[in-house]
């Protein structure tokens, strides 16, 4: 079992970390860490449950393009028998992933949200019909490639030690072809809510975009993140990134506080595996009290800045 280990500014990205983590409880795992200059990362793989860590380490895997990942990877699974490739679910994870399972005619199972080992085989568990239902799947030959939703699991660490084995590959002349121009990154305070352990959410129960602010000082006094509905940034109150729901990100944060959001089907499937819902409206048969822990029914506006008033006079005492 070989996990594909995304990193970011120097350190590998919790939701591969989280990957592994659930692997490593399965049996024995090999990682793997493609890029320039990140041989350094192979001994927190080590910690996190990976016996092995394969290091590719090239100038031509410094940018974050996908192909020649797909060149380093095919390399390591045909060279090493490996059985099962696992992905935790980002853009760049995404586009691996599709391209490794068609490079390898290789079956591709995505949106995971649990892999467990049933009568011998790898079965996984992947949501269906908007959530409301888990569905078995498999793959009818090997290698396996599996995709898990964003938040899927938490990383723990075993305190273990991985062998490394660095590993020189050789690259298509068509993964070169494509050369990253530039990269900008958008410039946030706090925690993104893919990574937050506390999410605070509005929905269109604010009444405009202005509203946010009282969502934005709750959050920072809690040291979360602030996320959205899908209505809210249809309507260009807040970005696209921080969307949550079937269409936007899937997160599992310690607690989610939703805050004016109904709790419609589709923002429930984005957050629904939040350890605890805290959820804030006025009208006490919005739909999001019945999957909620804690309900407050109440006007927002005077709620939340209540409560931001309260969590900044406990941290201050």
């Amino acid at each position: 079992m070989l996990v594909f280990l995304e990193h970011h500014g120097g350190e590998l990205l919790k939701g591969s970390l989280g990957v592994l983590a659930k692997a490593a409880s399965l049996g024995e795992v090999h990682a793997v860490v493609l890029g320039s200059g990140v041989a350094g990362l192979a001994d927190e793989a080590g910690r996190f449950g990976a016996a092995k860590v394969y290091v590719v380490d090239d100038p031509a895997l410094e940018a974050p393009l996908p192909q020649p990942r797909v060149d380093a990877l095919a390399q390591i699974v045909r060279e090493h028998g490996v059985e099962n490739v696992l992905f935790a679910q980002s853009v760049l994870a995404s586009d691996v992933a599709a391209a490794l399972a068609a490079r390898l005619e290789a079956g591709l199972n995505w949106q995971l949200t649990d892999l467990v080992v049933e009568g011998g085989e790898l079965v996984g568990k992947q949501p269906a019909l908007g959530d409301s239902v888990i569905v078995d799947v498999g793959w009818v030959g090997s290698p396996r490639l599996a995709l898990f939703r964003s938040g899927a699991f938490d990383p723990v660490e075993t305190g273990g030690q991985a062998a490394v084995e660095p590993v020189t590959v050789s690259f298509e002349d068509f993964s070169l072809a494509a050369r990253m121009v530039e990269q900008l990154q958008e410039e946030a305070t706090g925690p993104s809510i893919e990574e937050a352990e506390i999410i605070v959410a509005g929905g269109r129960g604010l009444g405009g975009p202005e509203s946010f602010t009282v969502i934005e000082e709750l959050a920072a006094a809690l040291g979360g993140a602030v996320a959205a509905t899908r209505a809210v940034v249809d309507a260009g109150w807040y970005p696209y990134s921080t969307q949550v729901g079937q269409t936007g990100k899937t997160v599992s944060p310690k607690l989610y506080i939703a805050c004016g959001i109904s709790g419609a089907i589709q923002h429930k499937v984005g957050m629904q595996s939040s350890g605890v819902i805290v959820a804030i409206n006025k009208d006490p048969n919005a739909p999001i009290f019945e999957f909620s822990d804690l309900g407050v029914v109440g006007d927002l506006h005077s709620v939340v800045p209540k409560l931001t008033e309260l969590v900044r006079a406990r941290r201050a005492g």
